[in-house]
C-alpha cells in the first residue's frame, strides 16, 4: 500500500497529548479518582506519555496501567489459531475510579469493546472515559471517543499507521 499523506508530525502529536491531557483533567476536576491504562500495543506509550503530561501539569503522578485485549476479541479465531496473550498490568484498584482507556486509532470500535470487557473482568470503576490520538470513522459500534487528537475521516481502504519512538524508533502518524 502507498504512502497517501502525513496526518501528524512529533510536535503535533505532543500537541495532542498536551491538549488530551488537560482535557482529562478539567473533566475529571483533577485528577485523584483517575487510573490511565492503555490498549497494546501503541496504546500504551501514548497513555505513559498522557501520564507524564498530567504529571507535569499537576504535579503529582496518576495511576497508570496497560491491558491486553487479546482474549477478549470478537475475531479472536481470524487473528490465530493460538494468540500470543500479553499479561495485563493494573497494579493499583480500579473500583469505584474513573478509567481512560487509551489507544492509537478509533476505527470499528470493536478493540474498545473488549477492552471494557477486560477493564470489567478487572474491577468495577465508576466510569470509563476513552482517549484517542486519531478518530478515523466507521464505528460498527455505538463508541464514541472522549478526547480525541485528530479526526480523520478516511475510507475503508485506507490505513492510518501511528508510530512512536518507544515502538517503532519515530514519532509520525501516516496514511496509507
Amino acid at each position: 500500500m502507498s504512502y497517501k499523506a502525513k496526518i501528524l508530525d512529533e510536535k503535533a502529536i505532543q500537541r495532542a497529548t498536551t491538549r488530551i491531557a488537560h482535557e482529562i483533567i478539567e473533566k475529571n476536576k483533577g485528577i485523584e479518582n483517575i487510573v490511565i491504562v492503555g490498549i497494546k500495543t501503541r496504546g500504551v506509550p501514548f497513555a505513559k506519555r498522557i501520564a507524564k503530561k498530567i504529571e507535569e501539569i499537576e504535579g503529582q503522578k496518576v495511576d497508570l496501567g496497560s491491558i491486553d485485549i487479546t482474549l477478549y476479541r470478537d475475531d479472536l479465531t481470524k487473528v490465530s489459531d493460538n494468540p500470543i496473550v500479553n499479561s495485563n498490568n493494573i497494579e493499583c484498584n480500579i473500583n469505584e475510579k474513573v478509567v481512560v482507556l487509551v489507544d492509537d486509532v478509533l476505527y470499528t470500535g470493536r478493540t474498545v469493546r473488549a477492552a471494557m470487557d477486560a477493564i470489567m473482568d478487572v474491577g468495577r470503576p465508576k466510569s470509563i472515559q476513552l482517549a484517542i490520538l486519531i478518530d478515523r470513522g466507521h464505528r460498527e459500534l455505538p463508541i464514541r471517543a472522549d478526547y480525541v487528537g485528530k479526526n480523520v475521516p478516511t475510507s475503508n481502504e485506507e490505513i492510518i499507521k501511528v508510530k512512536f519512538e518507544e515502538t517503532d524508533g519515530s514519532n509520525i502518524v501516516v496514511i496509507k
